[in-house]
């Protein structure tokens, strides 16, 4: 994969990469590692974002002012060339209008597709190359592995070697979960690069107020028929993706829950849901009847044009459909 990755790269005369809306720090970072692969690989490269929101602010912060680092938007893209020379890599994510800029897309002629969730209905179609590996930890375990096997001589600066492990980390909470052989041979690679694990524990810190709305979460969590918890947040926020997420993690800590679900609204009245499991319930299948998706023990879902209440019936109801079947 690597080899014809690298291949690609080579007679494009640029590369622009992006990863999904409302970006994590795994999308963002394995932009950046293959950003790194193209700079190794001396070809010009571009990473689009069209606005960096809370959950990856601190990690774009560290590399915005630095010169080496292009980021350019959406509308930059779409207005200025011709990309039929150019190639577009798509990381942690294969379905187009999860994208940064799905209006991009059409623009390429050759497109690149590197992912760990398992295929769904949607996803980009006549791709030069589709890396999907679902028993991937994240997607930078996977661009950490082809950043080692793309050139020869191996350049990979701290800060993003410290960014991909914190790509790592999040998608597999501190190596707990979707966590093989492979995701501990890159951690290690990461490290001998100079990975920061300071730097890395600093970018997860959270404020006192998105402490209080998961504290909120975990305090008025129902606990469902079977050891299944279900709880939401009251309140909108802009981060809601990252604090649901971590609230569905507090929750499966507690002795007796195997199962947790919590459910969230943005500023903008989007509906996300954030499941975990110990591997005893499929959470991605149930995830998967609400147009989400994931991994057996992570999964997510977003709904729109619903209320927070009537998403909530809607997921109990695909719970409980899932669970008799």
């Amino acid at each position: 994969m690597a080899q014809g990755l690298a291949g690609l790269i080579k007679e494009s005369e640029r590369v622009y990469i992006m990863g999904h809306n409302y970006g994590d720090m795994d999308s963002f970072a394995s932009a950046i590692g293959m950003y790194r692969c193209c700079l190794n690989l001396d070809v010009p490269a571009y990473m689009v974002l069209n606005k960096p929101n809370d959950a990856i602010q601190g990690l774009y912060d560290l590399f915005k002012d630095k010169r080496l680092y292009r980021f350019v938007t959406g509308a930059d893209v779409t207005g200025a060339r011709s990309h039929s020379k150019d190639l577009l890599i798509i990381v942690d994510t294969h379905r187009p209008n999860f994208t940064e800029a799905p209006e991009i897309i059409s623009l390429f002629e050759r497109v690149v597709v590197i992912d760990h969730h398992r295929r769904g209905a949607e996803i980009v179609e006549d791709t030069a190359l589709l890396y999907q590996e679902p028993y991937a930890s994240s997607a930078s375990e996977m661009v950490t592995e082809i950043i080692q096997y793309i050139t020869n001589e191996v350049t990979l600066e701290p800060l993003e070697a410290s960014a991909l492990l914190s790509g790592i980390i999040l998608d597999t909470k501190n190596f707990v979960f979707n966590t093989g052989v492979r995701t501990f041979d890159a951690a290690s690679f990461l490290r001998r690069k100079g990975a920061d694990t300071r730097l890395v524990r600093e970018l997860f810190k959270e404020d006192l107020i998105e402490s209080v709305i998961k504290s909120n979460i975990v305090s008025s969590a129902t606990i469902l028929e079977g050891g299944m918890a279900i709880s939401q947040s009251v309140e909108a926020s802009d981060n809601i993706k990252t604090i649901i997420s971590q609230g569905a993690d507090e929750l499966i800590d507690i002795r007796g829950i195997h199962t947790s679900f919590v459910l969230g609204e943005d500023g903008q009245g989007k509906i996300y849901i954030s499941a975990r499991s110990t591997g005893k319930v499929n959470v991605q299948v149930i995830l998967e009847k609400l147009g989400g998706g994931g991994h057996r023990e992570t999964a997510g879902a977003q709904l729109e044009d619903i209320g927070l209440e009537e998403a909530k019936e809607l997921l109990l109801e695909k719970i409980n459909e899932t669970l008799e079947g």
